[in-house]
């Protein structure tokens, strides 16, 4: 963390980009404008999949991305032909205002499945936008906020890092993410882009292992969305290269890591109808993939959910979601604890339950429980494993936004 610094302004941090953003009622466009821009993204792995997200796809086989095209209210997917002549439809548009190859636009999309999309709204709001691209902070904003759907608040991170070298890079990204946000990605876009130097194949295994740790490991729901898109850009505007030999600069990494975390936490944190933020850190798994079952397991479980929306400490529904959740687990060695910002408490140490009614371990439980932030910690005593996952409390105004959803 001493090589990284986090900058305010978002997307105006990085030289040569322009981003914008415009609404008319539940439709939104942003533009981000990234010439001559080597690209990768990471998609959903839902078997329905939307239009956008091939075409895109096929965009990224050159490598190279100059505009991204996104809209908010309607998702695009199990629209058929139609679909995809949409996002060529889009995609001319875009091509023609700002004179860039169509093979170099990306499009990506959010919002109701399975209606067809309302060309001629997202049309009169894309022009808008257009005609808004600008380098300003304020743009940066407008663009996060043009994207969100049942989203409380934007979300946008930046930052500056210090290489192994001594040199400085910057990046910044948006993402937008509040329901159906579930393991392997959830309903989120995210737009990240670099100034750095960085050829499409190593963009793509760095933002491959930044969601990994990130954007992989958050629950609100544990639904998988049909148009989950993350797309990581490099503009090469510093003139700085981050790749050598072959070889990801490990500070950039750092860096990048921190980023996606940071989305992702934002994310968890406006899950729709949440009150609460949870985090669950498991460490002496058997392995990293025994970790992160845990850790997911635990943030993924309705029934835990529920308990930290009621304040419950209930640690019998973090035990039994670690035991389902396909990992190893010895329950007369494994550690378990919360925590809020200013207290942590053990209620099971080494197998031994602390926390029985009456006895001052649940009683600073229940305090913990009434906390914005709660955290679980789990040791299983296995071996070296270690991951975090986080997510948030699932309350009676999740079910009414999602039961009204499409009205």
């Amino acid at each position: 963390m001493n090589n990284i610094r986090t900058l305010d302004g978002g997307f105006s941090v990085i030289e040569n980009l322009k981003v914008s953003g415009a609404r008319e009622g539940k439709f939104g466009v942003s533009i981000i404008l990234c010439p001559d821009s080597n690209a990768s993204g990471v998609f959903t792995s839902n078997k329905v999949t939307a239009a956008p997200v091939k075409y895109t796809k096929n965009v990224l086989k050159n490598g190279k991305v100059s505009a991204v095209f996104v809209n908010s209210g309607n998702a695009n997917c199990f629209t058929g032909d139609q679909g995809f002549k949409d996002c060529e439809t889009l995609v001319e548009l875009v091509s023609k205002d700002l004179k860039i190859p169509k093979e170099e636009i990306a499009i990506s999309s959010t919002g109701v499945i399975g209606r067809e999309m309302p060309i001629d709204i997202i049309s009169k709001v894309a022009y808008e936008s257009l005609s808004k691209l600008g380098d300003k902070s304020e743009n940066s904003l407008a663009a996060a906020k043009a994207i969100m759907t049942t989203d409380t608040f934007p979300k946008e991170c930046a930052v500056e890092v210090t290489l192994t070298t001594g040199e400085t890079v910057k990046i910044a990204g948006i993402t937008k993410g509040s329901g159906m946000i579930a393991p392997n990605m959830g309903t989120m876009l995210s737009f990240i882009v670099t100034d750095a130097v960085m050829p499409s194949k190593e963009i793509n295994a760095a933002l491959k292992q930044a969601a990994d740790i990130s954007f992989n490991m958050i629950v609100v729901d544990g639904d998988e969305s049909t148009n989950d898109t993350c797309l990581l850009m490099a503009n090469g505007a510093s003139g700085v290269e981050v790749v050598n030999d072959g070889k990801i600069d490990a500070n950039f990494q750092e860096a990048l890591n921190y980023l996606c975390i940071d989305l992702a936490k934002k994310m968890a944190r406006d899950g729709e109808g949440a009150t609460k933020f949870i985090e669950a850190n498991v460490c002496g798994a058997k392995d990293l993939d025994d970790a992160r079952l845990a850790a997911k397991s635990i943030i993924s479980s309705s029934l835990f959910k529920s308990a930290v929306f009621g304040g419950d400490p209930n640690w019998g529904r973090i035990v039994s979601a670690i035991g389902y959740s396909g990992c190893d687990l010895n329950p007369d060695i494994v550690t378990i604890a919360i925590a809020d910002d200013v207290d942590e408490v053990d209620l099971v140490k080494n197998g031994e339950i602390l926390a029985f009614e009456d006895t001052p371990y649940l009683e600073r439980a229940e305090k913990i429980m009434q906390s914005k932030n709660v955290i679980v910690n789990i040791d299983m005593d296995l071996g070296d494993g270690e991951a975090t996952a986080w997510g948030c409390d699932l309350t009676y105004d999740y079910v009414k936004i999602n039961a009204e959803y499409t009205t």
